[in-house]
Order: structure tokens, then sequence, then C-alpha cells
């Protein structure tokens, strides 16, 4: 391994990028609400010697990107900073017992984030500035939402690979999967809640929709290998009455080859004819989203330089395809190979108990300093 590497790891200060994380953590920044988190990484960067460029993606939302070295990155460390909204206001700061860190978006992706910020740090201060490789840091909004922030960057710029800090437990992610979002609309006929025999329950028609569909073969969990999760149901509120409207949003993740456009045919079909079994059935279908997963495989520099990498850091090197979606849809989709790779995992992401092991952390900065320097 280049002997460089080894000098980056002697420059990453664990005090340091402990401070940043806990920091992170404790700027609250759901989607939408980035801009406090975007100011508080400029100014660490700015004060690092960096030139940092603003890239506008809504009104008082940007991305922050920061190149170094004399040529045109092939490479790109991408992080998210904005997270889920919290569950409670007064539980959204950082809190550390025996090693793990706990807080809204410790994992999903602040460990990342800082994990990056740090590799550039270190860099910085082990290699003068014509040493450097020429590699980029692109921290980006929106991811949480609709991925704004990265379809920004990727109107102008198209590199060879990124690496994005999704929680992984620091497994290569050179594989992802497939997402779809699917919505299904009830609709009855309103009447007095004591009086139900005289209008049609659009909730029951849309449970009954449900165990239908949850019951079919294509989405058992013992059997299949697409993953089925309701996300979200509602009704019409209009007080004392038989909801004549029921919505509901289903996440579907595929595997990396499987195609969500046939899929969405395979959903129509069974539902055609659920009318059959449901009395009064009035059903809506729609797909607003469809990503495709990809499967990069691992004949590539990127892998070899992990492979070269993890025996050195004492930990075995896992490979596994992504299961969630991210904006690693997105650039493999616009022709950049993305690399999924951070601390934390996503049994925790999203939920109360989210959090990350801050050796996990420090490993990924290590692991960042390798690729960025190897693979440049």
């Amino acid at each position: 391994m280049n002997a460089r590497v080894e000098k980056i790891w002697h420059f990453i200060n664990p005090e340091r990028l402990r401070k940043t994380f806990l920091e992170l953590l404790d700027i609250y920044s759901p989607s939408g609400k980035e801009e406090d988190i975007q100011i508080y990484l400029e100014e660490l960067l700015t004060r690092a010697g960096f030139c940092v460029e603003r890239q506008e993606v809504d009104e008082d939302r940007y991305n922050l990107c920061v190149t170094m070295g004399p040529n045109e990155p092939r490479l790109y460390m991408v992080g998210h900073v904005d997270t889920v909204p919290a569950w409670d206001l007064d539980e959204v700061g950082p809190q550390e017992e025996g090693g793990i860190i706990h807080g809204l978006g410790s994992a999903d992706m602040k460990g990342g984030c800082a994990a990056m910020v740090e590799t550039w740090l270190a860099i910085t201060e082990a290699l003068k500035p014509a040493e450097r490789p020429s590699v980029g840091l692109l921290l980006v909004v929106g991811e949480e939402e609709n991925g704004d922030g990265s379809a920004t960057f990727l109107e102008s710029c198209h590199p060879p690979w990124v690496v994005i800090g999704e929680p992984t437990n620091l497994a290569a992610g050179f594989a992802h999967y497939g997402y779809l979002e699917a919505g299904f609309v009830t609709r009855g006929l309103r009447s007095h809640s004591s009086l139900p025999e005289l209008g049609h329950n659009a909730v029951e028609s849309m449970l009954r929709v449900l165990l239908l569909l949850g019951n079919d073969p294509l989405f058992d969990r013992a059997t299949s290998d697409i993953v089925y999760s309701i996300r979200e149901m509602r009704s019409s509120q209009a007080g004392f009455v038989v909801p004549d409207r029921c919505e509901t949003w289903i996440d579907l993740h595929l595997p990396p080859n499987h195609d969500p456009f046939s899929l969405q045919d395979e959903i129509r079909c069974i539902v055609a004819n659920l009318d059959r079994t449901i009395s009064g059935l009035n059903l809506e279908v729609t797909f607003d989203f469809a990503s495709a997963g990809y499967d990069l495989g691992t004949d590539n520099r990127l892998a070899q330089i992990l492979q070269e990498v993890y025996p050195r850091l004492g930990q075995p090197l896992k490979m596994n395809a992504f299961r969630s979606h991210s904006d690693g849809n997105l650039f493999y989709a616009a022709g950049v190979k993305p690399l999924i790779l951070g601390p934390g995992s996503l049994e925790t992401a999203h939920t109360p108990d989210e959090r990350v092991a801050f050796e996990e952390v420090s490993g990924a900065a290590r692991i960042y300093a390798a690729l960025c320097l190897e693979a440049s």
C-alpha cells in the first residue's frame, strides 16, 4: 500500500473527528432546512484553507463542493447533510456511551460526512498542495426527500466514480437495490358513522386490498427477494363519518437486476381483478417514483484498493448490495459509478435508537483516505 496512505492515517485526529461529528449531530438539519449545517461545514473547510463552492439548489438551500489536486477529480466523496424529521426535538442532540454515539443522523449519514471531512483535513496537513490527489468532496442537501442536491450537481459534473457514505457497517456496496414507490387510493361513500350500512368504507376496502396484495407470492417474505413495506396510510378526516377516501404508500426495494417497470406491470395484474373479491371496490394505483438498481461487479480499481486496506485495519472486507434507496441510484442513472460505503447500519437509521460506533467512523476516515490517494 502507498506510503502516503500511512502518512495520512497518522494525521487523522480522533479527537478532532469526534468534535466535528458531535457538532454535526447537534445541528438539526431535516430535509429542506439544511442551511445551518452547511454554514458550519463551509466555515470549517474555509478555515482549513479550501475554496468552498456553493451550488444553489433552492432558496437558502445549497450543496458544498470542494476539490483538491492539479487535475479534474475522477473521484468524489459524497455525503448528504440532511436527515429525516426528528421523532422528538428534545432528543435530537448527540449522546455518547461506551464508544457508541446516538443521535438523529448519526448513522444516516453524519458519521460518514464527519469521516469525509476529517479525511480532507488530514490530507491538507500531511501533504503539500502539489502532492495532493485530484479528488472532490460533495456535501449535498435533500437526499431524504427527492435527491435534488445530487441532481443539481449532476447537471454540470459527471466524475467516473463517487463514494457515498451511507450506513453499511463499512461493507462495500458495489451493487445497489432498485426502488419503486406505489400509491393506492380507494374511494367509497360517506355516511354517518352510526349507519355504516348506508355508506361504503374506503378504509375497509383498502385493508382488503393490502391483505390480498401482501399475500401474493410476489411479496412473500420467506421466498421473495423483493422488500415490501407499507409506509403510510391515511383516510379522509371529516368527523363522525364512514370515510370515503383512503390513501396508502408502499415502498418496494428490488434486487439489483429486477426491473422496477416490470414490477409495475406485475402489480397492475394483481390488482386488476380484485373487484371480483372486494365488493364495490373503487381503486386507483399510481407509481410516482421508480429507480433501477445496479451491480458494478468487483473487478475494478476501488475494489482492489479495499482488498489491500481492510487487512491493514484488522477487519474482513464484506461486499453486500445496498438494500435501501439512495442518491447512488441517481448517480448510476447519470453514468457515474457509485460505491456505497459508510459507518453505521440501516437497522437503526430513521429510528429513535439511531447510533454508530465511533470506531467505525474513525475506520471510515482511513478507508476514505486510502481511496482518495490510491484511486485518483
